[in-house]
């Protein structure tokens, strides 16, 4: 029985969030989770039982149902078991986390690299640990939220510029009273699909003694030479972004973090990345199946080819089709939006879309800023042809009902 005095205090509670939480469902930013079932990379089946085309996911190469990266993680937690019970500096790290880490390094050709449990914590270690409170920061008005929550929490002075605008960002660090100390940036952006201008940026950088940070969650294993991300698609040297930071959950098909660089900045993040320190070590035999992962991404370079042969083939034909198809882009990547503006004519196309048997999240504010409302459509090497087709037919269809205004 549940006494008076904590249904009083749930009461309460409740009677401050129930407005704000009645506001998103009139807004059309309601968020909810729908699951999938029997999902093989491509496709999936409702609860209904209903088959479905997944068409927003960011498994690019088709590894998370790989047998052989899910073949090291039964191995290993059929020897060890599954979880590290404390972090990597206490008596978390294994050998299946320093091996990942050795090829996490020579696969992005730097000299050493860190895991972390996610994304997320990657970028607020990074952040944190060297950036100085009041500091200037150049960061692009696009980036992952972490990436923002990341400065706004080491109290960093954040010079925004306008999205892949490096030219604004040059004109105003020349009337800055004191250094800019970073730029940080994705490599491709999550939402839009383009890839950030690393060269100018590096050159920026190099000009004015700042450190160049870049996030390729969703450049890695898919952009690129051997699939070393958008700092090789760009042409950009290696050596001009000290500070690279990438995902084992995009292209890898895994979970976790990592960054990669100098052993001097992986020795400064061991010791003062709190989101590091300070959090249990990600489980051995995920690390076992990532480092599977990232060995078939190289070996496999048709996974590459393939993905992008399908972003390519869906651009072409939305172009053709009149389709609001963002981003004005030198570099193909698996993220092809398709941009309807209000948060309800989003929801409607993703619904007609889930009708005809397509899974495309709809995308609102606040991950993306007022009247840019958009379909995140997205790639992966388990896409056929005839998959990009239909969903081409489909759209045509849903726009001829929903236009977009001008």
């Amino acid at each position: 029985m549940i006494d008076d005095s904590y249904a009083d205090a749930v009461t309460r509670l409740d009677a401050r969030l129930q407005p704000w939480l009645q506001s998103r469902r009139d807004g059309g930013l309601w968020r909810q989770v729908e699951p999938l079932y029997g999902y093989d990379g491509a496709r999936a089946s409702t609860g209904a039982g209903r088959p479905i085309r997944v068409m927003c996911g960011n498994d690019y190469l088709g590894l998370a149902t790989d047998p052989r990266p899910a073949q090291a993680m039964i191995e290993y937690a059929g020897r060890c078991g599954v979880g590290t019970g404390a972090a990597h500096l206490v008596t978390g790290h294994r050998r299946e986390h320093a091996e990942l880490e050795e090829a996490l390094a020579e696969f992005t050709g730097r000299e050493a690299a860190l895991l972390f449990s996610t994304g997320y914590m990657a970028n607020l270690g990074v952040i944190s640990a060297l950036v100085r409170r009041g500091e200037r920061v150049g960061e692009d008005r696009l980036n992952h939220a972490s990436l923002i929550d990341a400065l706004r929490l080491a109290g960093a002075k954040s010079l925004r510029y306008p999205h892949a605008d490096a030219s604004q960002l040059s004109s105003r660090c020349a009337k800055l009273d004191a250094p800019l100390a970073m730029v940080v940036t994705d490599g491709v952006f999550s939402m839009d699909g383009d890839v950030a201008p690393l060269n100018e940026l590096a050159g920026l950088t190099e000009r004015s003694g700042a450190v160049l940070v870049v996030d390729d969650a969703h450049g890695l294993g898919v952009l690129g030479e051997n699939g070393r991300g958008s700092i090789s698609a760009s042409g950009c040297a290696d050596r001009q972004v000290p500070v690279l930071v990438g995902t084992l959950g995009k292209a890898f098909g895994v979970f976790g973090a990592f960054v990669a660089g100098s052993k001097s900045l992986i020795e400064t993040l061991m010791q003062a990345a709190r989101t590091y320190i300070y959090t249990t070590a990600l489980p051995p035999g995920v690390a076992a199946a990532a480092h599977q992962a990232v060995l078939i991404a190289q070996q496999e370079s048709w996974r590459r080819e393939r993905v992008i042969a399908m972003a390519r083939r869906f651009r072409l034909g939305a172009e053709q089709l009149g389709l609001p198809v963002g981003g004005n882009r030198q570099i193909t990547t698996p993220i092809q939006p398709i941009i309807v503006g209000s948060a309800q004519n989003a929801l409607i196309w993703s619904s007609e879309l889930e009708q005809a048997g397509f899974r495309v999240a709809a995308i609102r504010p606040p991950t993306v800023p007022e009247g840019t409302s958009r379909l995140r459509i997205s790639f992966t090497a388990g896409h056929s042809e005839d998959d990009v087709d239909q969903l081409l037919e489909v759209l045509a269809r849903i726009m001829q009902r929903h236009p977009v205004a001008d």
